[in-house]
């Protein structure tokens, strides 16, 4: 069982930056990919990004492109979500997830965090 810990939301202004963190339990995490995904309320989960298990290979849905990047430190087992510019739209709860396999943008990981509270106030 793998057991990842988001951090780093809080309430920030538009156009200001936020950090989240994942930190997970899994000694193998370096050969797991990462996911991140956001809900707001009354809306669908929605795929925000992700980074394969060496960190070569990412993905973004289209309206964080250029604003947030993921990257991940394997030797401290986490993962992050850099996220600038931020919309009142990015107000969610975002989750870290984990896979075996790369999935990318799809729901299908095998775990999940808790979530971290992100508002973004214009």
């Amino acid at each position: 069982q793998v057991q990842l810990v988001e951090s780093g939301g809080g309430l920030v202004q538009a156009g200001g930056s936020l950090r989240l963190s994942c930190a997970a339990s899994e000694r193998t995490f370096e050969t797991n990919h990462m996911g991140w995904f956001r809900q707001a309320p009354g809306k669908e989960r929605q795929f925000v990004a992700a980074i394969n298990w060496s960190g070569r290979t990412t993905s973004y849905v289209s309206s964080v492109k250029g604003r947030f990047t993921i990257s991940r430190d394997n030797a401290k087992n986490t993962v992050y979500l850099q996220m600038n510019s931020l919309k009142p739209e990015d107000t969610a709860v975002y989750y870290c997830a984990c896979s075996r396999e790369w999935v990318g943008s799809e729901a299908r990981y095998d775990y999940w965090g808790q979530g971290t509270q992100v508002t973004v106030s214009s």
